[in-house]
């Protein structure tokens, strides 16, 4: 469904009808409760519109100021609150009550990565049957879980049994801005030494700018 238009969420001037008078706001006026005709006359005096910000008010508010700029901050303040809104995303991990090691770091490494990407992990163990009896078992693996992942993320919610599901909750760490993960630096490293011996091989080559004499060899 399409959000309405700023323009058509907000009466101004004449378009406020049905009400005799209103309390006027503005960034060099006190609030006062003036008859509508009056508001009107004060906003032509001014060369400002009257806008009406607060509809179901008793009496409604209106500010004085000129109308243009008023939908340019209103959308300016709709840009920075839509910016600050970061969607973070779950990701389910789940392990049986006798995991190993194996299928244990197999997981861990995924969940190592869902959380430098920020995302949340959830992790449980699932009791099917009488693996129940476990779950105190399970509850040692998900604080391990936790523990190993300490450098990535911190425990959201500690290890709760939920039905047939041991569950816990674990949000990434704020990483520096700007910083590279260990892996791109190491690779950075090693390609450039390899860039380095090239360059005199190609420079030795330019070297003879001569005609080619038949039967001769310069490049030994």
């Amino acid at each position: 469904m399409k959000k309405p238009n700023l323009k058509q969420q907000y009466r101004v001037n004449e378009q406020i009808r049905g009400v005799r008078e209103v309390r006027i706001v503005g960034d060099d006026i006190a609030s006062t409760v003036l008859p509508v005709f009056q508001a009107l006359q004060l906003a032509e005096q001014k060369g400002v519109d009257l806008v009406e910000i607060s509809p179901n008010a008793e009496p409604p508010v209106c500010r004085l100021i000129d109308y243009s700029k008023f939908i340019y901050q209103q959308k300016k303040h709709q840009k920075e609150i839509k910016a600050k809104q970061v969607k973070v995303d779950v990701k389910e991990i789940r392990f049986g009550p006798q995991t190993d090691d194996h299928d244990y770091n197999f997981k861990l490494k995924h969940a190592q990565g869902f959380l430098s990407d920020g995302d949340k992990v959830k992790a449980y163990v699932f009791f099917k049957g009488r693996s129940i009896l476990f779950k105190e078992q399970g509850e040692v693996l998900l604080l391990r879980f936790a523990q190993d992942l300490e450098e990535y993320g911190k425990v959201e919610q500690m290890p709760q049994l939920e039905g047939k599901r041991m569950i816990m909750f674990l949000a990434p760490k704020k990483q520096p801005s700007g910083g590279k993960k260990p892996q791109e630096t190491s690779e950075a490293a090693v390609e450039e030494p390899v860039r380095e011996k090239k360059a005199p091989q190609q420079k030795a080559r330019k070297e003879y700018t001569g005609p080619k004499v038949e039967g001769e060899d310069f490049d030994d």
